[in-house]
């Protein structure tokens, strides 16, 4: 199954068209002429952070300056890196990698979300890292195993190591980077911000050699396994000293959502059939007691029964999730429900009223979030279905008339009349504005079905980069899976690279007008040139690479006060 998985995800192929809301084919020069729309959108957000906001993390539109959110990371321009080489703006690309090679420093006395700081800048870092060679970077030797945004990666990851320190392996939500975990923090923190590593931790470890990061990662997956409820849901909040849950409301949504697509796509990336398991466990359980026509409902963890019958709207990532499974019915018709919410509002509220069918008081705005996007992506590539394309096209629509102020784009303080609010995340860059032009971009290089790739030489081999099957973390950045097994020294894992690359080479002769047969005595004799080259080099076997220890977890007591990321649900038993 999980092959199956893995090659899905790599070579889905569409058509260039969909249909318009007059019926009519939606042509390649339309499609074009919205992906320039898409451009303008980002370059009036972009523009207006570097010219009013850097090197605050975010802009506040409204009063064209800037605002610290996350940490003092300039986070906005860490998060829209990538974006730009999605739009292919090679030069910008590139100025901003210099920009952040010599200007970031973590040694800092922040306190910081671990959650965020992973998805963003560990994310960010290591996904401009994995395509500085797409951009133009003149990469140095040993990448992808090594290079300056790399470093800079797991300099980020290593001061979040303190919050890992825990009885059960569970992380705190947020930890100083200068200083580690503070001994007020509160030890209760949200299902997502527990089970939202692997993709990121498991990526840093296969690149640098040191297994520390996907280590934590998965003890805390096995710990948010383990604290399951007997009828097998993960509720909103755990205590990360004593595994007891705080809030137990179960779902899909705010606190839980990333747990699951990192099941997923951990599972996809690690090819770690477990992770695959565990995901399809939840799925039946989620299936069975929140499921109700097409929609999923809040219930609580240890009974099942309905504690809100209310839709999320980051619960709009669900239906691109089941897409990556295969469950393309039951994604569309979710989707279908999604999709009515947005229309009847021009954006989806943060909580939407099933019953009542209407925006949930005060939880009425909407942030500019990405996930119903990312969901008509991943299903428009899985089907060519052009009302996914007419979800792109309303989108657009409505952020230019909705959002759209003189110093960039605003987040919506309330759907039902439109008032505006003094905040541009920068998740809007990252993630909404990538999806969008990603759903009108069918030949963009991510979308890369294996036809083209490039070759690099590391000091464990030959390897394969480029040819697609880019796993977005749940920030958006993309991450090449192939780059995993770059810097491995592991007999096995290089005999898989090696046989990737017979593969590869053998169809490029063939493609030359060669026999099999002469493709494959072609293919041996550049192995073996190959092979004597590396001989003749001194390969660095990593035998004195950089321990830091983790620091210890602070024993004085902690303050009972609830974290603040996710929604936390506590008026329910």
């Amino acid at each position: 199954m999980l092959g199956i998985l893995y090659t899905a995800c790599f070579s889905i192929a569409i058509g260039a068209g969909g249909h318009n809301a007059n019926g009519k084919e939606i042509q390649a020069e339309e499609m074009a002429q919205y992906r320039e729309r898409i451009k303008d959108m980002f370059y009036h957000a972009y523009n207006n952070y570097l010219e009013n906001a850097f090197p605050y993390d975010e802009l506040r539109p409204l009063t064209c300056d800037g605002q610290d959110t996350w940490g003092s990371f300039s986070l906005t321009l860490i998060d829209a890196l990538d974006t730009l080489l999605v739009l292919g703006n090679v030069t910008e690309f590139q100025r901003v990698y210099h920009v952040l090679q010599d200007g970031m420093d973590f040694d800092i006395d922040v306190n910081a979300s671990v959650f965020e700081t992973n998805i963003r800048v560990v994310g960010g870092l290591l996904s401009a890292h994995l395509l500085s060679k797409e951009g133009g970077i003149k990469v140095e030797s040993g990448w992808p195993c090594s290079g300056p945004l790399l470093r800079l990666a797991e300099e980020a990851a290593r001061r979040l190591l303190p919050a890992f320190q825990t009885p059960t392996g569970m992380p705190y939500g947020t930890v100083n980077l200068m200083n580690g975990v503070n001994p007020s923090e509160t030890p209760v923190t949200c299902t997502a911000a527990i089970g939202t590593f692997i993709l990121e931790f498991a990526t840093l470890s296969r690149l640098t050699g040191d297994p520390v990061f996907e280590d934590v990662a998965r003890k805390a997956l096995d710990a948010l396994w383990d604290s399951r409820s007997d009828i097998g849901l993960v509720g909103n909040h755990i205590d990360v000293l004593t595994s007891k849950w705080v809030a137990q409301d179960a779902g899909i949504g705010a606190g839980i959502d990333s747990y699951f697509e990192y099941l997923v796509k951990g599972a996809i990336l690690l090819q770690d059939e477990g992770l695959m398991s565990s995901f399809l466990e939840y799925d039946k359980v989620i299936k069975n007691y929140t499921k109700f026509e097409d929609w999923y409902v809040w219930v609580q963890m240890y009974k099942g029964t309905i504690s809100m019958p209310v839709f999320q709207s980051l619960e709009a990532f669900w239906p691109g999730l089941q897409s990556l499974i295969g469950d393309i019915n039951s994604a569309m018709k979710t989707f279908h429900n999604y999709y009515q919410v947005w229309k009847q509002y021009g954006g989806l509220p943060e909580f939407y009223s099933i019953p009542q069918g209407s925006a949930v008081d005060k939880r009425e705005g909407y942030p500019l979030r990405p996930e119903l996007v990312e969901s008509a992506m991943y299903l428009y590539r899985a089907t060519g279905d052009p009302t996914l394309l007419e979800l792109g096209r309303d989108v657009i629509e409505a952020i230019e008339k909705i959002s759209r102020v003189d110093c960039g784009f605003a987040t919506v303080r309330d759907l039902r009349d439109h008032k505006l609010d003094n905040r541009m995340e920068s998740f809007f860059l990252a993630e909404t504005v990538k999806y969008l032009y990603l759903l009108f971009d069918p030949d963009n290089f991510l979308h890369n079905d294996g036809t083209t790739f490039h070759t690099v030489t590391t000091p464990y081999g030959e390897c394969v980069l480029g040819a697609g099957g880019y796993l977005f973390n749940t920030e958006a950045h993309p991450i090449d899976p192939a780059a995993l097994h770059c810097c491995s020294q592991h007999k096995e894992d290089r005999w898989e690279v090696e046989g990737l690359m017979q593969g590869f080479r053998a169809s490029q002769y063939m493609r030359m007008g060669l026999s099999a047969a002469r493709a494959s005595e072609q293919y041996h004799q550049y192995s073996k040139k190959m092979r004597t080259a590396q001989d003749g080099k001194t390969i660095n076997k990593r035998t004195n690479k950089r321990r830091v220890p983790i620091l210890s977890c602070p024993s004085q007591h902690f303050s009972s006060k609830l974290a603040v990321l996710g929604q936390v649900f506590t008026d329910h038993s």
